[in-house]
């Protein structure tokens, strides 16, 4: 009869617990047995002179730092709220609450609900204002995002200390367009591992927020959309760019980079996508994605949108009352000076809505901001 290979620690669970054996009491590597990102966050907890048996006090920061980590939040909150409500019902039939920290692991959004009734870690730990950090509180999924920023996922005796092995959690980064930790996502259970990939769906809600953040930042820029395959244009799955009023390129998120070269950031954007600021504007005038294939080769889907409504003040559009006639229409074109972005945004905006009939929150949602900036930008216009 042959015996199954590694017939005591067969499942995640026991080999995590084999490993606390090896690692803690053994003073063994658990190679193997655990990622590798563990058993470093494990190495860092005991140089900071924590033990596994030591208590976890899950008390929120000082009020002056929650009141700074609130602020800065809340550009980001409002802009990826629809994504939140979207987790949220997600996950409405399962006992995983939805938190979002900060770059430091500070807790500034928690999902509503009461979690399962045997819960005893969740209701002290998932607390706005409570911080998650490595240093907090050992080993856990948002505070090694924090410190590495790479996603991951922490379930039971992997946590460093023995109070919160009840607890799985899988947490992703969200990044601005420099690249730079701004929030992490985080989903967490207790007392029981999670039911479905939590990996694959934080990471996929992580990307759709830092995009929808991505666009947010975008300001007075061009944003490009663009895939090698059509069907994931507007999906997470998306590459985004953005081009400035100089021509170049100042952003690209996680998909856009897989597709271009390295160094693309800071070219311009002919160099980058074959097509020059002027041609990229014109191809904003419609909605369907152009086929363009880039100097490297690959062929691509693009789609050009204005970051319209993030404009804080644009030029009144010009409008012909009187079309010129037919055989004068390309000198009077060639005689009017190029619009500018910031022209071409406006037109963007006032033709949307238009094609809503009126409907703010519908624009809104195609334009890809929120009612509130969308508000404040016709209310400019109107001013101006």
């Amino acid at each position: 009869m042959t015996l199954p290979t590694q017939p005591f620690f067969a499942t995640a669970a026991q080999r995590a617990r084999l490993a606390r054996q090896r690692f803690f009491d053994e003073g063994q590597r658990p190679s193997g047995l655990v990622g590798e990102a563990v058993i470093q966050s494990w190495n860092r907890c005991l140089s900071a002179r924590h033990r596994p048996g030591d208590g976890v006090a899950f008390d929120p920061v000082s009020a002056a730092r929650a009141q700074t980590a609130a602020m800065r939040a809340r550009p980001l909150l409002e802009a990826v709220r629809a994504e939140l409500d979207q987790l949220e019902t997600t996950l409405r039939g399962t006992a995983c609450r939805v938190m979002l920290t900060d770059s430091q692991g500070v807790i500034v959004h928690v999902s509503q609900g009461e979690g399962a009734a045997d819960d005893r870690v969740m209701p002290a730990a998932a607390r706005v204002g409570v911080n998650l950090a490595e240093a907090a509180i050992g080993t856990n999924a948002p505070g090694m995002v924090v410190h590495t920023g790479q996603a991951c996922t922490v379930s039971g005796a992997e946590h460093f200390f023995d109070m919160v092995q009840g607890m799985h959690c899988a947490a992703a980064p969200l990044r601005d367009a420099a690249g730079r930790l701004v929030a992490v996502l985080d989903l967490s259970t207790e007392n029981r591992p999670f039911a479905f990939d939590a990996a694959s769906i934080v990471g996929l809600y992580a990307t759709a927020m830092e995009n929808r953040w991505l666009v947010a930042q975008a300001r007075d820029q061009l944003l490009l959309r663009f895939q090698a395959n059509p069907a994931v244009l507007g999906t997470p799955l998306e590459a985004l760019a953005a081009v400035g009023h100089d021509g170049r390129v100042h952003w690209l998120n996680g998909a856009a980079r897989r597709l271009l070269p390295e160094d693309t950031v800071g070219r311009d954007a002919e160099a980058a996508f074959g097509v020059g600021l002027d041609g990229l504007l014109a191809l904003s005038a419609h909605p369907a994605p152009a086929v363009r294939h880039l100097p490297g080769g690959l062929t691509v889907w693009l789609r050009a949108q204005l970051a319209s409504a993030v404009l804080p003040s644009a030029p009144t559009v010009r409008a012909a009352t009187v079309p010129p006639p037919a055989a004068a229409a390309d000198e009077v074109t060639a005689a009017m000076p190029a619009p500018t972005l910031a022209e071409h945004d406006q037109a963007h905006v006032l033709r949307t809505l238009d094609e809503c009939g009126g409907n703010i929150a519908q624009a809104a949602r195609r334009l890809g901001v929120s009612r509130g900036l969308l508000y404040r930008r016709l209310r400019a216009q109107r001013q101006g």
